[in-house]
């Protein structure tokens, strides 16, 4: 399957990317309201898909009530796609994968996930670009980066452990 959609959970809203590893695309971006997506991945195309969802770990540390709110959405996410390939991936594992240190800022992820994507747009960061020029990530912003992360590392793992 070369199809991941990378899916960052939130406790009232979720962003997901639908990236084409083959390709290294992202074919579609979006942060929805979690009742949206849910209602979204009921009817969903799932055919050669995977879906992955950024998993919750723990750090030894007491959690608050957004922890137990996210959760909750992953389990009401997961069930609504039924029997459809699914994965769970921690933000550690993404960590070491793009950057080799769990140490790394969202700041490093970002920069690992420019390195991976061809500079085809204009402005000073190519890989993003500008309206008039646009670079494959283009739109990507916010909680969309950790979308991306998500499938992107699925992606490499994968191919990885099948070679």
């Amino acid at each position: 399957m070369n199809i991941i959609i990378g899916i960052d959970p939130g406790t009232t809203k979720s962003a997901w990317v639908i990236y084409d590893g083959e390709s290294k695309k992202i074919l579609s971006k979006r942060i929805d309201c979690n009742t949206d997506l849910l209602a979204q991945l009921y009817n969903i195309e799932t055919d050669r898909r995977v879906f992955v969802f950024e998993w919750i770990e723990s750090y030894g540390m007491p959690v608050g009530k957004e922890v137990f709110e996210t959760i909750w959405w992953i389990g009401r996410f997961w069930e609504a796609l039924g029997d459809v390939q699914k994965e769970r991936i921690y933000r550690s594992d993404i960590k070491t994968h793009l950057c080799g240190s769990r140490r790394a800022k969202d700041s490093n992820i970002r920069q690992a996930l420019l390195d991976k994507f061809q500079g085809s747009g204009g402005g000073k960061c190519p890989q993003v670009g500008t309206k008039k020029k646009p670079g494959p990530l283009y739109g990507i912003s916010k909680d969309l980066w950790s979308a991306v992360a998500i499938a992107v590392t699925y992606w490499e793992k994968r191919k990885y452990e099948i070679c």
